[in-house]
Order: C-alpha cells, then structure tokens, then sequence
C-alpha cells in the first residue's frame, strides 16, 4: 500500500455552471467525499498534483491522505467521471475509510508467467485476459496494491476464475460469497486460430466487392 497525499478545499459554490469555472481555471479538480460517518463533502483538488498521481496505477488501490482546509483525511478514489474526447478529469469521487472498518474496491490483476506459459510457448495457445481488475473487501492496513495470477504451469483449455486467485491476508471477494454464479472467469488459454488461404482469399474477396460497390 503506497501514501499519496493530495491537497484540496472545501467547495461551497456548486453546480454545473460552478464545477465549469473550476475547470476553466485549471487548477482544480471538482470533487466530493462521502462514506463513514460525515455527510458527503464537495471539494476541490489541487489539479497538479492530482494529474500526475493518477498516472500511477497503484494510485487506484491506495489508500489517500486528502488533506482539507488543513484537515487529513484517508479515502480512496471511488469513480472519475472523464471528458469524452479530451485528456481531462471532470470529477472525482472520493470514499472515506476508517482503520477498524472494512471497505470495499477495486484492485488490478496482474498476470505473471506469461511468457513461460505451457499453453503458449508449447501448445500454439493464446491468453484471454477476461478481468483487469477484481473487486475486493478488507481493512485499509490489508489493501494490496494489486493481485497476481501465475499463468505459467496452465495448458491450452485452461479457465481460471475468481475463486482461484490466492489472496493476501484479510483480503475476500465479496461476489464469493454470492454462489457459485458468481464466480466469474478471468482468464482462459484457447487454441490460437490459424488462418488459412482460404481465409485470406474470402478477405480479399470482400475487400474487391466493397471496393467495387463504392465506384
């Protein structure tokens, strides 16, 4: 679990047309808190120092000391809202978390062992990442910075699901706990199709036929 501390203020103008000017300004974030014990808590995050933070994958599976007006507080990032077209945070949602008290969020999956894989070096098989990240419930000491999975020993046909991942001490995965119908896959090794002649002669095919058609 990695510190990240980011500065912000407490924000009393609010509204479309508030969190519009903040970003013109583009030097904060709009933002809010909520969780815990406190009402939700809009806020504006120092813009900087928060962009170059979230190029961190681990910023997202860490625990955050959000320092307000000179207050600290512990969060982690809970959603950010993103300009459909251009590089820009439009807004962050921020969950509090308390020592004593388990929470819930999201944590990348690592894949490790890929290229010893049986599958792939030796049986012509393919990798099918079907997660990225895998939603886990524990005390903030607890938070890891992300799961691993070795795929090293697995053969073509291989399907590995949630319930298969090892985890760290006072980590669980809450769908678990749902039944079997939630123990959903996360990766598969599949036998990698060939492409035949065939194949590249029906491509080309298409590809004279479409081409005609736009004349």
């Amino acid at each position: 679990m990695s510190d990240f501390i980011l500065n912000a203020s407490v924000r009393n103008d609010l509204g479309k047309g508030a969190s519009r000017r903040l970003r013109r300004a583009n030097e904060q974030v709009p933002a809010i808190i909520y969780g815990g014990e406190k009402e939700p808590q809009p806020i504006s995050v120092e813009k900087a120092a928060f962009y170059k933070a979230i190029e961190e994958e681990v910023f997202f599976s860490s625990i955050i000391n959000l320092v307000v007006d000179g207050k600290s507080e512990q969060v982690v990032v809970r959603d950010l809202q993103r300009h459909p077209f251009k590089p820009l945070i439009t807004h962050a949602d921020f969950l509090r978390v308390a020592a004593n008290q388990e929470f819930t969020t999201r944590v990348p999956l690592h894949l490790a062992g890929e290229e010893a894989c049986v599958g792939i070096k030796d049986q012509d098989g393919e990798l099918h990442q079907l997660a990225s990240d895998v939603e886990i419930s524990c005390l903030p000491k607890d938070l890891p910075d992300y799961l691993e999975f070795d795929i090293s020993d697995l053969e073509v046909g291989a399907i590995k699901h949630l319930s298969d991942l090892s985890l760290p001490a006072g980590v669980t995965i809450p769908a678990l706990s749902l039944g079997e119908d939630h123990d959903g896959p996360i990766l598969s090794i599949v036998k990698a199709k060939v492409r035949s002649a065939d194949d590249d002669a029906e491509d080309a095919e298409g590809g004279e036929e479409g081409e005609q058609g736009e004349e």
